[in-house]
């Protein structure tokens, strides 16, 4: 269901609709460990701890070598908890969830911070914290994208519509100015964050539902993943498709992840199977 690079991109961490936690070796695609119980997982800026969201509603911290739950548990949703997001300076955590909420969280409390965050009428299915810790952006079933303030849970400016179908995935590229969106309408679009405007045309090729997308770290290039099993690689500046779409997959690809250091592209697929590329989309 979903992969993510460690802070060193040494390691890979993926959920599973086994609903495992496992840890991998990026450079030898050896499993390190089963570490617990989860749908979705997020990992901290230290890299020593994820967080996870399970089926049931709650909200877990363990530690990244041993699985280890790290304090209580984080209880209050009242259903599956489908995305994280961890703040950049590791205080706060963003949880969404099917019951239609956006919870925050004080990391060495436990505490929910202030009330849940209202405003989507239907499954919250993504979530990014700005390279700033100012902001939160959420996309849900509801095919709109809404920005929040992270210290006051109030709504910043106007929802971004524009996709017609269900917003499955979100990131902030790294100086903050630009969102990527990809949705079960086949398309990505990227918005001007300061303005809430589109920039460009929305970006086509894949056949079928974009279920997630990611951004290289110096902010140019856009991974993403659809149910048709491509991968695809397009440049942020004009929008175009870089190369060939990456076909080795057999199923759906669920997640796709660029690691810290740009070197690697990991993609977890509904083939169950996690496939490890360089930066060219060429498979290591």
């Amino acid at each position: 269901m979903s992969v993510a690079f460690s802070p060193d991109s040494k390691r890979i961490v993926s959920t599973s609709f086994d609903a495992t936690i496992r840890l991998w070796d990026s450079r030898t695609g050896a499993q390190i460990g089963i570490l617990g119980l989860a749908l979705s997982v997020a990992i901290f800026p230290d890299g020593k701890r994820i967080v996870c969201g399970e089926a049931d509603g709650t909200v877990r911290i363990r530690d990244a070598e041993t699985g280890n739950q790290l304090g209580e548990p984080l209880k209050g949703h009242t259903g599956p908890v489908g995305c994280l997001a961890v703040s950049p300076d590791g205080r706060r955590i963003v949880s969404g969830s099917a019951d239609k909420t956006i919870w925050i969280w004080d990391v060495e409390t436990g505490a929910r911070v202030g009330e849940p965050l209202h405003g989507h009428n239907h499954w919250v299915r993504s979530a990014a914290i700005s390279p700033d810790g100012k902001y939160i952006v959420s996309g849900s079933k509801d095919k709109i994208i809404r920005i929040w303030d992270l210290k006051t849970g109030e709504q910043v400016g106007e929802p971004l519509q524009g996709h017609a179908r269900s917003v499955m995935s979100l990131v902030i590229s790294p100086d903050g100015k630009r969102l990527v969106s990809g949705s079960n309408d086949r398309t990505i679009r990227i918005w001007d964050l300061e303005t809430g405007t589109p920039v460009g045309e929305p970006l086509e090729g894949h056949a079928d539902k974009v279920v997630s997308v990611a951004l290289s770290p110096d902010g140019n290039r856009i991974v993403s993943g659809s149910r048709d099993s491509t991968i695809r690689i397009w440049d942020l500046g004009t929008g175009a498709q870089v190369g060939d779409p990456l076909q080795q997959h057999m199923d759906e690809v669920n997640s796709v992840s660029i690691s810290p250091d740009g070197k690697r592209i990991a993609s977890a697929s509904d083939d169950y199977t996690i496939r490890i590329w360089n930066a060219e989309g060429i498979l290591i």
